[in-house]
């Protein structure tokens, strides 16, 4: 075992080397073979490139060189192409720290059974008239940039949870194409996590339209890992232990604390007086969607615009309500 190495448990350390391709025999020399390739790219400034920041990239790729220099790159190119986004890039920031303070988003403190990170998002808290999409972007990205310190997180990955109890089709008209290629530009193909499965949960017709107009932008294995579960808790079960979840998804830890992360990275500058309250979650509300906001949401005729929703073209019958469809595990 090398000092990169250091921290880790002696069965992370086998897992790395199983489902990784990580050997700690030419831990240095793999490194420097990603180091040396970014002369190959004059035109993007790495500003990082110490042995333990690539080595997260080779993680991420099961240490196939090329690949792991291709994401090296994406990495850097995506804060030149989204200047933007990353001034002042820390949890103090106004825009971040509203969204943080809203619970977006949501990081249980305890993993899952096989090591992972688990982050919830629940969708409707989105208010827009607080909230731009964009500031809820930046602050995922820098709580994962603060997780994917930790060594153990590099090589177990995570999993993300996206309740859309009570979405409104309203708030769904916002999501439109160029921030949703934005927002997997930067997960999917520009950060150096391993995410083991995205899971909807509760998820109503329109949600399925946007997903077919980003299917396109997926990669195969990003789209395997995606499971829509409707309101069926027990398929969500079978994929993470009830024991590893808050009461929200059946599980049973305690309701899930808006606020946990926020005052995780925000320390004395959280304060609970300035915490955005939400309609609480509970069990009862994620098995139940609730019908009056789906009357009230489902499509009436109205102007088309651009949005992802709208520009679906595909049908509310077509799709079947989403209470009564069967959670489709591993699109493909």
């Amino acid at each position: 075992m090398t000092h990169l190495q250091a921290g880790l448990s002696p069965e992370t350390i086998e897992k790395a080397r199983l489902e990784l391709n990580e050997n700690p025999d030419i831990l240095h020399q793999d490194i420097q073979q990603v180091r040396d390739m970014i002369i190959t790219r004059p035109d993007i400034g790495f500003l990082r490139t110490d042995d333990a920041f690539i080595l997260r990239f080779l993680r991420a790729r099961k240490f196939h060189q090329m690949e792991a220099f291709r994401l090296l790159a994406q990495y850097f190119q995506y804060r030149q192409l989204n200047l933007d986004m990353f001034k002042n890039f820390k949890a103090d920031d106004p825009g971040i720290k509203r969204a943080l303070t809203d619970g977006f988003p949501g990081v249980l403190e305890n993993r899952d059974h096989c090591g992972r990170k688990i982050l919830l998002l629940f969708a409707a808290n989105w208010d827009q008239s607080r909230n731009s999409f964009i500031d809820i972007l930046r602050a995922i990205l820098l709580s994962l940039e603060v997780l994917i310190e930790d060594q153990e997180l590099q090589i177990n990955g995570f999993i993300l949870i996206i309740d859309w109890s009570n979405f409104s089709f309203k708030q769904a008209s916002k999501l439109t194409p160029s921030i949703l290629k934005l927002a997997i530009e930067g997960l999917q193909d520009s950060f150096p996590a391993r995410f083991g499965g995205v899971h909807f949960v509760n998820q109503p017709w329109y949600i399925h339209a946007l997903y077919t107009l980003i299917k396109p932008f997926l990669k195969d294995k990003t789209r395997k890992r995606i499971f829509l579960h409707g309101n069926n808790l027990n398929s969500l079960h079978q994929l993470i232990h009830p024991e590893c979840l808050p009461s929200e998804f059946g599980g049973t830890l305690p309701p899930y604390d808006m606020g946990t992360w926020a005052r995780t990275l925000l320390g004395p500058d959280y304060s609970d007086e300035n915490e955005y309250t939400h309609t609480s979650y509970n069990a009862m509300h994620v098995k139940h969607a609730s019908s009056s906001l789906e009357q009230e949401d489902s499509p009436k005729p109205m102007k088309r615009s651009q949005s992802v929703v709208e520009a679906g073209m595909l049908k509310h019958e077509d799709l079947g309500e989403s209470e009564n469809t069967q959670p489709l595990l591993a699109l493909d």
